[in-house]
């Protein structure tokens, strides 16, 4: 379990969080928002382990016998709320797991500290249940929602929240992450790192994926194939795209990296831009045997692929209308 100075990024609410710790000016409650992956929960525990410390200061110490607690998951002041039902958080368990013992002064500690993860997933009258706790909490009550999608909450809960939103982490700082400490070489941690758009914790995944590797090498095959595969051809690898489970939104952002690299180096003919650098030849080759206004289209069709999908349009007529504009251009 990371203290702050082990997260990556997020620089602006590390800061305002040890602030409000150095500052003794801890709000009762606060949302912490971003995609799955993005550091939430190390954010959260950070917080709250810094909270807990024995130290007393805005970096846990991560050595005194409360950090212990909380590494291990064994923090008495420390609650993490669950749920059973998958879909949804019910009153019943923010009464039961809130409510019913927030009255209860901490045990070892000067905070007792709940954090609700997946809190988008709290019911209305869940959320009522929990608006009661947030007006009027204990002074020693901290309670830290963390969530996807805040757009889920009702207003009441968000006037009366600390709102800190994880933005995504620059490009570089992915790479060097993926370079350093898991020593993946550096052609591919760009690639890793423009398919995670910011998002560290799926950039780290993406390395590790069997299905992003067979998705990388399928559809490398194809896009250098493209112009030679007849409609019988490209019906197949739809076909077997599918029969793999290939997360289809995947593919296209691939398909959309492949051609912003072809458009990249005909505007530029500089391959240190390149996201795809290992494949110099082929982009060198494609860009010049394709107009401006052709790969325009191709961008245009992929981009209309995922509108269809969005619309729930069958997917295999979707790719096959958008692998054709690719084939033609």
């Amino acid at each position: 379990m990371p203290g702050f100075k082990d997260i990556i990024g997020h620089e602006r609410i590390k800061e305002h969080l040890q602030k409000a710790i150095g500052s003794n000016h801890v709000s009762h409650a606060y949302i912490l928002s971003g995609e799955a992956g993005m550091g939430r929960k190390s954010l959260a525990n950070a917080f709250a382990m810094a909270l807990l410390c024995e130290k007393g200061l805005d970096e846990p110490c991560m050595q005194c016998h409360a950090c212990k607690q909380v590494m291990s998951g064994n923090h008495p002041d420390l609650v993490y709320v669950s749920h059973e039902k998958p879909a949804s958080i019910g009153v019943d368990d923010i009464r039961d797991q809130i409510n019913d013992t927030i009255m209860i002064r901490p045990y070892s500690s000067y905070y007792k500290i709940y954090i609700v993860d997946e809190a988008e997933k709290m019911t209305v009258q869940a959320q009522n249940a929990l608006l009661k706790t947030i007006e009027e909490p204990p002074s020693y009550a901290i309670i830290l929602l963390l969530t996807t999608n805040q757009e889920a909450f009702l207003p009441t809960i968000l006037s009366r929240c600390v709102q800190l939103k994880l933005k995504p982490l620059q490009d570089s700082v992915v790479k060097s992450y993926l370079m350093g400490a898991l020593g993946i070489g550096e052609s591919r941690s760009e690639i890793y790192a423009a398919f995670a758009r910011g998002n560290l914790g799926r950039a780290i995944h993406l390395a590790s994926s069997e299905e992003f590797q067979f998705l990388y090498t399928e559809f490398l095959h194809m896009l250098k194939h493209l112009k030679d595969m007849d409609i019988t051809e490209l019906l197949l690898f739809i076909r077997k795209m599918k029969d793999e489970n290939l997360d289809i939104y995947d593919c296209l952002d691939f398909m959309q990296l492949w051609y912003r690299d072809v458009l990249m180096y005909k505007v530029t003919q500089d391959v240190n831009l390149l996201i795809f650098r290992e494949e110099y030849n082929t982009m060198k080759e494609m860009s010049a045997a394709s107009a401006y206004d052709g790969i325009e289209l191709i961008l245009k069709a992929i981009d209309k692929a995922r509108i269809r999908l969005e619309a729930n349009v069958n997917m295999e007529l979707a790719m096959e209308l958008m692998l054709l504009v690719m084939k033609e251009n």
